[in-house]
């Protein structure tokens, strides 16, 4: 087993994603000695928008959400994350 170095101290969140982007976590840590972790608690940051739709648009929204039995902000959003993550596939 190799020698560990010293994990360095981040003042800023970006700072700690960038460094990460060009260092090895295994030259700070001992993965072998690494266990599951759980969170059942933590929930994705969210960012309120607005959003401007023609009327017509957000009815049928409406209407397509009530036959699903849910609010029409949550068809939204599954419909934009189906739609994003579709186009990451594709592209």
């Amino acid at each position: 087993m190799r020698k560990q170095k010293k994990m360095p101290e981040f003042m800023t969140e970006a700072e700690e994603r960038e460094f990460w982007e060009t260092h090895d976590s295994s030259d700070y840590m001992d993965w072998s000695q690494a266990e599951p972790a759980s969170f059942p608690k933590l929930k994705p940051s969210t960012k309120t928008i607005s959003l401007r739709l023609p009327e017509t648009l957000l009815d049928r929204i409406k209407i397509e959400a009530n036959k699903r039995d849910m609010p029409y902000q949550s068809l939204i959003k599954a419909w934009l994350a189906d739609d994003v993550n579709d186009s990451r596939r594709s592209g």
